[in-house]
């Protein structure tokens, strides 16, 4: 099994932070269990926050300081963490995100974040914020297009998502809207960047009807499940919790479409989409 990955301290306030935290407990000689116990954490999340994957929070801090010693080094540090782009519900699954190495996603409701065009996500968040000043869409349409980025990567992070039929069919923004989008997702799945199923409405009820889920793996900390519901959203870590959910996953891939099947239908509704567009 590989060692912690070494941290650039020098990289973001996380990874000053978790750098730091290593370096600490080592010195104390504590295991990460050990640490994680006064602060009714698993030695889990403690390596989490260590290989910069989870975020400090300010009462977090303040423990580490006086556990180890640090003379306030933890809380005066803590404060750079809580600028983000992001909403508070989103900002720390946003970060685990930039870091995984697999990607594992089901929507049942709209294209995931990661794979949305600039016209879509203006859509979606207009629609969900009708009277926000267009500063305010503008900003956050360039974060959701900023956490794309990750996608030029040739072959990291592996994203495989699982959309409901309902994805294709829920007409976000209009038609041509709606053409570009799936036309943008297809153009992904035929360069190989990425794998993509379509859960039917033939199948019928399935493991995965309460909500959206998000699986993230990463090369140095254990896996993380993301929950999300209107206007919050949950990390979850605990092993057992985050094993019940990988297998959540596996029963929606084994309901949906094969790649190849799925991919003649997204090309195929985005055709249907062309159309309707040409017409007006």
């Amino acid at each position: 099994m590989p060692g912690p990955r070494k941290l650039d301290p020098s990289s973001s306030p996380r990874a000053l932070l978790g750098a730091e935290l290593r370096h600490r407990r080592e010195r104390a000689c504590l295991s990460q269990t050990e640490l994680g116990a006064p602060l009714f954490v698993s030695g889990s999340f403690i390596g989490q926050l260590e290989s910069g994957v989870r975020r400090m929070q300010m009462d977090q801090a303040v423990k580490f300081d006086e556990l180890l010693g640090a003379d306030g080094f933890f809380k005066r540090n803590c404060a750079a963490l809580k600028k983000s782009k992001y909403p508070d519900h989103f900002a720390e699954a946003a970060e685990a995100e930039a870091r995984a190495t697999e990607i594992r996603e089901y929507a049942p409701q709209l294209i995931p974040g990661l794979l949305q065009t600039e016209a879509y996500a203006q859509a979606v968040f207009r629609s969900g914020l009708p009277t926000a000043a267009e500063s305010a869409i503008e900003e956050l349409v360039a974060a959701r297009l900023e956490r794309t980025q990750i996608l030029t990567d040739p072959t990291a992070p592996m994203l495989w998502a699982v959309l409901d039929e309902s994805v294709l069919r829920r007409r976000v923004g209009g038609p041509e809207v709606m053409a570009a989008a799936l036309r943008h997702i297809a153009a992904l799945m035929r360069r190989h960047r990425i794998i993509v199923q379509v859960l039917p409405f033939s199948a019928g009820a399935h493991t995965a009807l309460e909500g959206p889920l998000k699986l993230m793996a990463f090369s140095d900390a254990p896996p993380l499940a993301y929950l999300q519901a209107l206007g919050t959203g949950q990390l979850q870590d605990d092993p057992a919790t985050v094993r019940q959910y990988e297998l959540t996953y596996d029963l929606v891939v084994a309901s949906a479409l094969s790649p190849a099947a799925s991919l003649a239908l997204i090309e195929s509704v985005a055709e249907d989409y062309e159309h309707e567009a040409q017409q007006f």
